[in-house]
């Protein structure tokens, strides 16, 4: 009796695990710029849309050393650029990450990013109860956003 409870117990918890892992999140005009050689970082950007409230508190990719949430914003006459914790995505509200503002940094970058390729990234998003979630999205490198 013990070891059919414990077996529930475990497929529920996977249960939950699994459906905590694929949050309603639509990501649209994705795009990343190419480097030229020698050049250690670029940056990714898009929309993206929440069924549910979350949060995207971090990003990777496998081309990086590093991916991390950041934002531009101007500090008096000075353009500052830096990490940041979380960008809230409020449930039905599209997010633009663009150059700019809001974007996805790629950092240490493995080989330049040459356009007309596409490279994986992986979001980590948080949801309303604090559960970490990831969201898989191929983006394409191109020099210019795509048209919306």
């Amino acid at each position: 009796m013990k070891k059919t409870w414990i077996a529930g117990a475990l497929l529920c918890a996977a249960f939950a695990s699994f459906a905590q892992s694929a949050p309603k999140l639509t990501i649209a005009h994705a795009w990343a710029r190419p480097t030229v050689p020698g050049q250690p970082t670029s940056g990714a950007y898009m929309t993206l849309t929440a069924g549910e409230p979350l949060v995207l508190v971090g990003a990777s990719t496998p081309v990086a050393g590093m991916a991390e949430v950041h934002q531009m914003k101007m500090d008096g006459d000075v353009m500052r650029m830096g990490g940041v914790d979380g960008i809230a995505l409020p449930a039905g509200q599209p997010v633009e990450l663009k150059p700019g503002g809001y974007h996805i940094m790629l950092m240490h970058l493995h080989a330049p990013l040459k356009a007309g390729t596409n490279i994986p990234l992986t979001l980590t998003l948080k949801n309303a109860s604090g559960a970490q979630v990831q969201v898989q999205a191929s983006v394409p490198v191109s020099a210019q956003p795509p048209a919306h």
